[in-house]
């Protein structure tokens, strides 16, 4: 299979539009070495014709342009077969606004998230007002074939991040993806958020070909200390990279042939490519998504 990184930053992007931390400004005056980033979203296909999406992006349209294979052949035609979302996130789903002139369009969701998003948020409730959405539930544990022998298996990512449009602490609320080549065996694993790594979580990751996992701060404290936010990133619903309890250490020996970090914040200092934690990475054998990464697993 092959998945395609559209875009490799948290909400908002990198630089932010209203961040002026070292990170931000070190991308804006090319001080030091870093490349703009694109909100989270990554594309996955089997044979190259056909591709699915883990989340829309609010800057979608950027990406597939930026994207040849996304885009259509002929007419309106296009190779997007379907959309796969993780939880109800703006950084997450607002994309789905921009794909409302498809005259239908294929959307995974656990109850959970499509609930917030009809109910809450109202984006699916707008989006099925310009166009046919053919909502498929998500059941975590159960496998799901999309096209060509690719299948998906969602499982559960605990949170007790507030749920800002209701649904409380609802299992559901986030998923991951484990992605399967049943014709090759390889798999794949998207977890752009995980707050905690649980041992049922490791039971997903361990025995990948190639993981995608949630890198949204280096440190717990890292928006606390810079005076951009009161809460950690832990309470945010994002397991911190460093620290004794983050998941550079937790994943260390995890049975994973490649472990790439996505879903950047823009305080992150991974996001330079000269920094201390870039090299801590590398050292570690880890890598540092960015928009425009090709993998073939």
């Amino acid at each position: 299979m092959w998945l395609q990184v559209l875009g490799s930053a948290a909400g908002g992007g990198f630089p932010q539009w209203n961040c002026g931390c070292p990170c931000c400004r070190a991308v804006r005056d090319g001080s030091r070495p870093a490349r703009s980033r694109t909100q989270s979203s990554v594309a996955v296909s089997a044979d190259r014709q056909t591709w699915f999406l883990l989340n829309a992006s609010p800057d979608l349209r950027t990406q597939i342009e930026a994207f040849p294979p996304l885009q259509p052949r002929e007419g309106r035609a296009t190779p997007l077969g379907a959309v796969l979302l993780t939880d109800a996130e703006f950084d997450h789903t607002l994309g789905l606004l921009l794909l409302r002139e498809a005259q239908r369009l294929e959307l995974h969701a656990t109850p959970a998230v499509a609930v917030t998003l009809r109910d809450g948020s109202g984006v699916l409730a707008t989006l099925e007002r310009y166009c046919d959405v053919d909502l498929r539930l998500v059941v975590p544990g159960v496998d799901v074939p999309l096209a060509d022998g690719l299948t998906y298996r969602a499982f559960d990512v605990p949170t007790t991040k507030r749920a800002r449009f209701g649904g409380g602490r609802r299992a559901g609320r986030v998923v991951g993806y484990r992605l399967t080549d049943t014709r090759s065996g390889r798999t794949a694993v998207y977890v752009p958020g995980m707050q905690r790594l649980t041992t049922r979580l490791r039971g997903e990751i361990d025995g990948c070909a190639c993981l995608l996992v949630d890198g949204t701060c280096w440190d717990d404290d890292e928006l606390v200390r810079l005076g951009l936010a009161a809460k950690t990133s832990q309470e945010m619903g994002h397991l911190a990279i460093d620290g004794p309890d983050g998941s550079l250490v937790q994943l260390a020996d995890a049975d994973v042939e490649r472990t790439i970090y996505v879903h950047m914040n823009n305080t992150n200092p991974v996001l330079l490519e000269d920094s201390e934690q870039r090299r801590t990475l590398a050292d570690h054998g880890f890598e540092v998504a960015e928009d425009g990464l090709e993998l073939k697993v």
